[in-house]
């Protein structure tokens, strides 16, 4: 069933196209039989490609009053298979986003438990890190194991 904003809409515009037609039909009397015929081929045309099919859609937003509202469609619209389809991509990405969640926590956690045995089983104190000199040896060593 559809809301009365939007019968009014197809009333409106079925009434532009008959006045249309009307107006159209009416200046044709004046031209020759050939022109005639393929306008008439043409507007037989233009009718049979005419869409009047509904669109299905997960939701319509309804906008009534100064506020709007997310529903289903009409009731010729989504079926329960069409409802649970609809839904079943939003399931999907958050067990996704979860998963990623949980892989990054266990690969940060590995990776502070290996910065974490490497200062336990190292030969230097954990306050010899903390120590502004150590820091510019580290960088030295560095440079002299990439030049090697």
């Amino acid at each position: 069933m559809m809301n009365s904003p939007q019968k009014r809409a197809d009333v409106l515009q079925d009434r532009f196209g008959l006045k249309t037609v009307s107006y159209l039909s009416a200046g044709t009397a004046d031209f020759p039989h050939d022109v005639s015929e393929r306008l008439r081929s043409a507007r037989a045309q233009a009718v049979s490609k005419r869409k009047i099919a509904k669109i299905q859609t997960a939701g319509n937003v309804i906008n009534a009053g100064g506020s709007a509202a997310l529903t289903w469609g009409s009731e010729e619209g989504l079926s329960w298979w069409g409802r649970i389809g609809s839904v079943l991509p939003l399931i999907a990405l958050v067990v996704g986003m979860l998963a990623i969640n949980s892989i990054q926590d266990d690969n940060r956690t590995q990776e502070l438990a290996e910065v974490d045995s490497a200062l336990l089983t190292d030969v230097l104190p954990p306050a010899a890190f903390a120590d502004p000199g150590f820091v510019q040896f580290l960088k030295a060593t560095r440079q002299a194991t990439t030049v090697q």
